[in-house]
């Protein structure tokens, strides 16, 4: 029976695991637990092919409780039944240790049947998931659990499990296979830190191989020319990549601004790389350059009707021109202010100078008052705006650019 080569080379204790130092290290809190035997209720986050599973496995088996394995993507609450069931029998005498992959896909009710049992320690809980914990696994599981964070694996490291599987692969042939300078280390760097991509990768390369005597580097890298890509729509590292696309704008670093552009687009993802193209011309530069905003909508506009390839052309432009123009969050902390009031409850009734003219001569005690600014020097006059309870609210403060402060110099000057 065929058994993939990730699983054949499975580490079986915690020495053989690749990365991870930072919990799995000599002094790293995680070996150090379960090196203690007293294993707690635990969740592993982190992305594919870092070594939740193994960990997992390696733990059952230095415990004396029985392991089992469920994936919430197809178990159900009959499936925790069945565990339940066998619960203080000869089946489970020292209690179970549940792994349970892919946590973020149980619902509240599936997730909660687990508490009364993880809570009188009949179940310790190992539970992974590639998405952040504290927004997919309900309060009742994670206070009841200690979260270990499980991250891409360094490709030094990588080569270490690359090197172990050209190894085991080259001993069951008659003819070793040599591998051309760069192999390894490109199978190793262009797996975007997942160890199981990287193993899939020699095994495949190794079949291709049969009836040669040498692995190149071309094929190396036909083999991984995208395996680097770590993109869910709907995961964790879709707003991680978008988040990362805005702050490189706001901190106008135009090179990394660039590069999370570049992952955007490689993924396809061209909708979410203009949103977030848009958002930075109003929330990051604003009003110290408020002509970039019909340019970088001209942009993104071109880049929707050109689609991809084309469009990381007028994306880029936008990109860069955001990241090289001068910055201002003015109009975010004035809205932002002035939704607070709101929100608050903060309002009154509208000044009757400001209520719409249909009104005059129905009743009302006074006609409306009103002073056409436009009537006065300068085209402004001094009358109230705001609601009375409100009068004194002050929400936007000019920002400490050219074109802010030209305009503050203005009115300062009109408004005496």
């Amino acid at each position: 029976m065929y058994k993939p080569l990730a699983d054949e080379i499975r580490p079986t204790s915690l020495d053989q695991v690749v990365g991870q130092q930072h919990i799995l290290g000599s002094n790293g809190l995680l070996r150090r637990i379960v090196e203690s035997g007293q294993i707690p209720n635990m969740i592993f986050y982190g992305p594919s092919g870092t070594g939740k599973t193994t960990v997992a496995r390696i733990i059952a088996e230095q415990t004396q409780r029985s392991l089992r394995k469920l994936n919430a993507t197809t178990a159900g609450i009959a499936d925790i039944k069945r565990i339940i069931d066998e619960l203080d029998t000869f089946l489970t005498p020292g209690g179970v240790l549940l792994y349970l992959d892919e946590i973020q896909y149980f619902n509240k009710k599936q997730q909660q049947s687990l508490l009364e049992f993880i809570e009188d320690g009949r179940i310790t809980l190992i539970a992974s998931t590639t998405e952040n914990p504290y927004f997919y696994v309900f309060n009742a599981i994670l206070s009841r659990s200690t979260v270990f964070e499980f991250k891409p694996v360094a490709a030094a490291d990588v080569e270490l499990a690359v090197a172990r599987a050209v190894e085991l692969l080259n001993a069951r042939r008659e003819q070793p296979l040599c591998l051309e300078e760069g192999v390894l280390t490109r199978i190793a760097s262009a797996c975007g830190g997942d160890v199981r991509k990287a193993l899939n990768a020699v095994e495949l390369l190794f079949s291709s191989a049969w009836d040669r005597e040498q692995v190149s580097l071309e094929d190396a890298l036909a083999i991984t020319q995208r395996s680097a890509m770590r993109y869910d729509r709907d995961g964790d590292d879709h707003f991680d990549i978008l988040s990362a696309l805005m702050k490189s704008l706001r901190g106008s670093d135009p090179d990394a601004a660039m590069h999370y552009l570049a992952r955007l687009l490689e993924a396809g993802d061209l909708l979410g790389a203009c949103r977030r193209i848009l958002c930075s011309a109003s929330e990051d530069i604003g009003l110290a350059w408020p002509q970039a905003m019909p340019i970088v909508k001209a942009c993104v506009d071109s880049a929707l009707q050109l689609g991809l390839p084309e469009a990381r052309l007028p994306l880029a432009e936008a990109c860069l021109l955001l990241a090289t123009a001068p910055k201002s969050n003015s109009a975010v902390m004035a809205i932002d202010a002035a939704l607070a009031d709101v929100r608050a409850g903060r309002s009154g009734p509208i000044p009757r100078e400001l209520q719409n003219v249909h009104a005059d001569g129905t009743g009302f005690e006074r006609e409306q008052g009103y002073k056409y600014p436009h009537d006065f020097p300068g085209h402004w006059v001094r009358q109230q705006y705001l609601p009375d309870a409100l009068k004194s609210a002050h929400y936007y403060e000019y920002g400490d650019n050219k074109t802010e402060q030209a305009a503050k110099a203005y009115w300062d000057r009109i408004k005496k």
